[in-house]
């Protein structure tokens, strides 16, 4: 494995990289589909369903920075904010007897497919 310095930055759900000397992004990786593990005290990874094969590794500068990253990439999925929206919908129309969304005329056929139960 060929270690390489590289900047980056997290924009919704995808992480692009830079060289340290360049403003313009020379990749980026796009956070569906895939995992992200804490390899090492400083170390994570991030690998594809898909492509098992295809693994990305970072060091941080400490372990804190490597947990903060973590856990940001793990909610910069569009599934996991996916699931969060329906969650949060659902516990307003709880507490509220109304469904947070009704305002905006989302229809019902619309709602995200949520595939749950009516009383």
């Amino acid at each position: 494995a060929v270690l390489k310095k590289r900047l980056v930055k997290l924009v919704v759900n995808f992480l692009f990289y830079f060289r340290t000397d360049e403003s313009e992004p020379i990749g980026a990786l796009l956070l569906e589909h895939c995992r992200i593990t804490k390899e090492e005290e400083n170390v994570f990874s991030i690998s594809f369903v898909e492509e098992p094969e295809r693994k990305y590794c970072f060091e941080c500068d400490s372990e804190e920075q490597c947990r903060e990253w973590v856990e940001a990439l793990k909610r910069a999925s569009y599934e996991f904010m996916r699931r969060s929206l329906i969650f949060y919908r659902n516990e307003i129309q709880k507490m509220t007897g109304k469904d947070p969304l009704e305002q905006y005329g989302i229809s019902e056929e619309a709602r995200f497919q949520l595939g749950t139960q009516k009383p």
